[in-house]
Formats: C-alpha cells, sequence, structure tokens
C-alpha cells in the first residue's frame, strides 16, 4: 500500500513536469515528468523507489540541458 502511495505522489510530481516542461518547451523537464510517471510500475523495493524518484525529481535543477 505504501509503494501505491509514494508512487502515486512521484506520478502527481511527474505529471506537473510534464506540463510545465511542455509549456516551457524544455525537454529535460518534460522528460523527467514521464519518467517520474513510468518508472514505479517497475519498481518494487520502497527504498528504491523513493531513492530515484528524488533523484528525478532533482534531474532538472542539475542538469541544465
Amino acid at each position: 500500500m505504501e509503494n501505491f502511495i509514494i508512487g502515486a505522489l512521484f506520478g502527481v510530481f511527474g505529471t506537473a513536469y510534464f506540463f510545465y516542461g511542455r509549456k516551457r518547451k524544455n525537454s529535460t523537464v518534460m522528460y523527467t515528468g514521464v519518467a517520474l510517471c513510468v518508472y514505479p510500475y517497475f519498481i518494487d523495493s520502497m527504498t528504491l523507489l523513493i531513492v530515484i524518484g528524488v533523484a528525478l525529481s532533482l534531474l532538472p535543477f542539475v542538469y541544465k540541458g
């Protein structure tokens, strides 16, 4: 149940990143949003789910492509 909640939370962030990236024509933010929406379907470990989600969430701030 916790994995579903965490996955849904990162999915909401992913949706926001996707629409923001599309509006600003920033492909890094847009593709990060897609990754945030999709990756929870493939990860079972709670720890790994959180680590990857935080890393992807911070990616557009670190990589200014």
